[in-house]
């Protein structure tokens, strides 16, 4: 059993920055693709980032693009994101999923969040004007 355990949320105002960690245990973490999801209140979860097993490759939602940075230590269990420029649609409840090896078909499908096995708790994240 995979645990997952976010840090690093808070307020902030817009064009600020923050970084996200997702500390891992349980499991051995380089086994596991991993990935950032957001959700906003009244709205559904969505994909966020993700970063394939090795750190090799990844992958961002378009609104996220050239602000946000996925990142990984496979040494230290723990996945980050950079979050920069951040605007007020950031604002959301951000978590950490971990998909088992295989679980991703394509890059791309590291977006779908029924790959994923273990979810952490999440950590609020609050942009102001």
């Amino acid at each position: 059993q995979a645990q997952l355990v976010e840090s690093g949320g808070g307020l902030v105002q817009a064009g600020g920055s923050l970084r996200l960690s997702c500390a891992a245990s349980g499991r051995i973490f380089s086994n596991y693709d991993m990935g950032w999801f957001r959700q906003a209140p009244g709205k559904e979860r969505e994909f966020v980032a993700s970063i394939q097993r090795s750190g090799g490759s990844t992958y961002y939602t378009d609104s996220v693009k050239g602000r946000f940075a996925i990142s990984r230590d496979n040494t230290e269990n723990t996945m980050y994101l950079q979050m920069n420029s951040l605007k007020p649609e950031d604002t959301a409840l951000y978590y950490c999923a971990a998909a088992p090896r295989g679980a991703a078909r394509t890059i791309d499908s590291m977006s779908y969040d029924h790959i994923y096995t273990y979810w952490g708790q999440g950590t609020q994240v609050t942009v102001s004007l």
